[in-house]
């Protein structure tokens, strides 16, 4: 693998070098009020890209992983029932988790390449006439399949069977590259990491409370120390943590949140669109498929492209990191050595984007695969150069 070569993983994504410069910072101390200049603006940018007026922020030393648990434990008890829907592999992984915090969880199984279906979550919701079910978990975007769902839509559904669970998402690879709209959507717990939209190391679990799941704290009763939002509230009221936090990241953070408002959400969201789109291109050129069934589901940060049957997906990737020394993903549960997933989200632009797809290109023409060398290249570039180009702005 080069350094000098972006990867095209869904995460950790390329890091913006001034970002990344803002992470290497000299020690100081993390209990006095400078410390305070860097978390409470950084929490404040993390509110607007949410898009909500309303959501506490808590930013704990972890991953999106441990983002999950702090929406868990805070706010349920075991022997709580919560509805999912398994439709990938990081849908599949919070449900152990759930499972193996003791919780109740009604599965609706979902072929892997669909969206959530909401429909179904309706049909559920509206037949608990005792409101047995506290929560339902919903995967933003499927990042094992390329499968952005509906966000809207799971919350219109239990809008419409007069349900009072809460809506827990999780955004780890949607937000900060894909629109999220906290409020509007009615979501009492949104969940992603620093590694991905935020152009971040991975080292930081973000989290966003609505006001009902911060109450829920009050009657729920699996155990937690680390991720106990009660304690981090507390600690962010004396300008600090509950313990020692990851100051360096937290700087970056800061910046990370200034680099995406100053370039404005929609132009985030258009550049992600656009560069996708470049990308899902090349895969027509290319004659192959992606796992998302439909339009309506392609994601906008990750394709998982699909190879012919008898072919192991896989080699691509390896000959990529092993001749070219560059990073692809993956299949990962279902979809291991049926996909390869190009990441394309945070620090990104069309050029790299080319540089990806040509080096996809020139991995699946050495194996033997039927793809004329240049063809999704050309097709890429045709639809760059006819759209509206969106610069990626950093802040100095």
């Amino acid at each position: 693998m080069s350094f000098q070569n972006p990867v095209f993983i869904p995460g950790p994504t390329n890091m913006p070098e001034a970002i990344r410069k803002a992470c290497d910072m000299p020690t100081i101390d993390h209990r006095s009020p400078l410390f305070g200049q860097i978390l409470h603006p950084a929490r404040a940018g993390v509110q607007e890209i949410l898009k909500s007026e309303t959501a506490e922020v808590f930013i704990f030393p972890s991953t999106g992983t441990g983002g999950w648990e702090t929406a868990l434990t805070n706010t349920l008890s075991a022997g709580d029932t919560v509805l999912a829907a398994r439709n990938g592999m990081f849908s599949h992984r919070w449900i152990d988790m759930c499972q193996r915090h003791g919780l109740n969880v009604e599965i609706v199984e979902t072929p892997w390449g669909h969206g959530l279906p909401a429909d179904r979550y309706e049909e559920i919701l509206a037949a608990d006439k005792g409101h047995k079910i506290k929560a339902v978990l919903a995967t933003h975007n499927e990042t094992a399949t390329g499968v952005k769902s509906d966000i809207a839509a799971v919350r219109r559904a239990m809008d419409a069977a007069g349900h009072p669970a809460m809506l827990f998402v999780d955004g780890v690879s949607s937000i900060g590259s894909m629109d999220f709209r906290f409020d509007e959507w009615g979501v009492d717990v949104a969940v992603t990491g620093s590694q991905k939209g935020f152009m971040l190391p991975a080292g930081l679990a973000i989290v966003g409370f609505s006001q009902r799941a911060v109450d829920a704290t009050k009657t729920a009763g699996l155990p937690r120390t680390f991720f106990d939002i009660n304690d981090m509230t507390k600690g962010y009221n004396a300008n600090a943590f509950p313990y020692t936090p990851p100051v360096g990241l937290m700087n970056g953070l800061l910046l990370a949140t200034e680099t995406l408002l100053k370039e404005g959400l929609d132009n985030v969201f258009a550049r992600h669109t656009r560069i996708a789109s470049g990308i899902r291109a090349a895969i027509h050129a290319w004659d192959l498929e992606l796992c998302a069934a439909s339009p309506d589901l392609y994601s906008d940060t990750v394709s998982a492209i699909k190879t012919p049957e008898g072919f192991n997906a896989t080699d691509i990737v390896s000959l990529a990191a092993e001749k070219y020394g560059v990073a692809f993903g993956t299949g990962l549960g279902e979809v291991a050595g049926k996909v390869f997933r190009i990441g394309h989200l945070g620090s990104m632009t069309d050029v790299m984007a080319l540089s990806g797809i040509a080096t996809a290109e020139m991995c699946m023409v050495d194996l033997g695969l039927d793809i004329k060398l240049g063809s999704g290249v050309a097709a890429a570039q045709e639809y760059y150069r006819g759209s509206i180009s969106v610069p990626l702005k950093v802040v100095a």
